[in-house]
């Protein structure tokens, strides 16, 4: 299929064969995880793709070359495996014939789903991945996130300064890219600050382990002055829970991904007062920031977390880079290309998660602040402190 203009509304979508003929509509892919272990994360990808789609479609559409546009967004289900986002990064370019792809969101499926884009001359966005291989050499990926070599300093400066430690613990996931390099990130930086040794403890797991208590048993038994846990939501529930049951009162260090609405219906009272750094604040934001969180919650009834504000900036990223583009030829690698083109060329995009600044990296990541968000009595993540590259 040559001539497509990726996508339509099957109310307009006329099917020949070896044709799909798509009146005045662009189509966007997103390879999200609606089931597996973290399906809260795809359940916020789609959230913020229906508002967009909402948005620009109660505007008339969206304005490329003088010509409007309507968006339709197809959602494939990455099963949150990374076998499985290849698949589905292969059905969304192949057979639904996307103009880009929003998403994975985590690196573990980011970083192999990004090969696939590149590889198929695709543009893709990942708005959650902060491993720095989804992006590396791949000119037809980007990112709305900051990068884990960022991330780190952020979280071990933190909790150096907020806990007077000197001395850490790391518990993360083997199997994880994310996870992996934000530990090894850590560990590396934490040691050259504070010397060899200073990370007492440095343990892994498996994905789909239920039972930490052996590496809980090393890393108290060594007694750091805090643990850092660059797990997903579901793992860090699990993990904070089982110290406390094995007599760990320290305090613990989080990252991005712990940043789920699904965190503390999963970690309960034993989760508040804990710190992590992540991307954005919903408590206390204001303007379009604001705008967002109060339509998000009024239409699915919770507070968007950090996935459903990054996918909300992620997508507006593309459809600034259509834009640019100038026009849509209607023939699907042509438009791929210039649509990539179209996104190299932003060099700053104010979204709802900060500034971003585009063009600092040669690898299409921006440069972008972190927050520290601590975990209230009441369960809220509230707004600590900005780290600014």
């Amino acid at each position: 299929m040559k001539k497509i203009l990726a996508f339509a509304f099957l109310a307009v979508l006329f099917v020949l064969p070896g044709q799909a003929l798509a009146k005045d509509v662009v189509k966007l892919g997103f390879n999200i995880p609606l089931t597996g272990d973290i399906p809260k994360v795809g359940e916020a990808s789609k959230y913020a793709a229906e508002i967009v789609m909402e948005e620009v479609n109660k505007a008339g559409g969206l304005e490329i070359g003088g010509k409007k546009y309507m968006l339709e967004c197809v959602f494939q289900d990455n099963e949150s495996k990374p076998e499985s986002a290849v698949a589905a990064q292969l059905k969304l370019i192949t057979q639904d014939e996307v103009l880009g792809i929003v998403g994975p969101q985590s690196s573990k499926q980011a970083v192999p789903a990004g090969e696939v884009a590149n590889e198929n001359q695709t543009p893709m966005i990942s708005p959650w991945s902060t491993n720095p291989a989804t992006t590396k050499d791949r000119p037809f990926v980007f990112r709305a996130a900051f990068l884990d070599p960022f991330q780190a300093p952020v979280a071990a400066n933190f909790a150096a300064k907020t806990f007077k430690a000197k001395t850490s613990a790391v518990i993360f996931d083997l199997a994880n890219d994310y996870s992996k390099g934000l530990a090894e990130d850590f560990k590396a930086y934490f040691e050259k600050k504070f010397g060899a040794g200073s990370v007492k403890a440095f343990e892994s797991h498996g994905s789909q382990d239920q039972d930490f208590s052996g590496q809980l048993t090393k890393i108290i038994a060594a007694k750091p002055d805090f643990i850092f846990v660059p797990d997903n939501y579901n793992q860090v529930a699990l993990i904070v829970k089982q110290a406390r049951d094995l007599g760990y009162k320290g305090p613990f260090m989080g990252a991005d991904a712990w940043g789920s609405a699904e965190l503390m219906p999963l970690c309960g009272d034993v989760c508040k007062g804990q710190y992590f750094s992540t991307h954005y604040t919903a408590k206390g934001a204001k303007g379009k920031t604001k705008e967002f969180i109060d339509k998000y919650k009024a239409k699915y009834g919770y507070e968007a977390d950090d996935v459903a504000a990054l996918t909300y900036d992620s997508i507006y990223v593309m459809l600034a880079g259509l834009k640019n583009a100038g026009k849509l030829t209607g023939n699907i690698e042509k438009d791929r290309k210039a649509l990539k083109e179209g996104m190299r060329a932003i060099k700053q995009f104010d979204g709802i998660t900060g500034k971003m600044k585009y063009g600092v990296s040669e690898d299409n990541t921006p440069e972008k602040c972190a927050v520290v968000v601590k975990i209230s009595d009441a369960g809220e993540f509230e707004f600590t402190e900005s780290v600014c590259p």
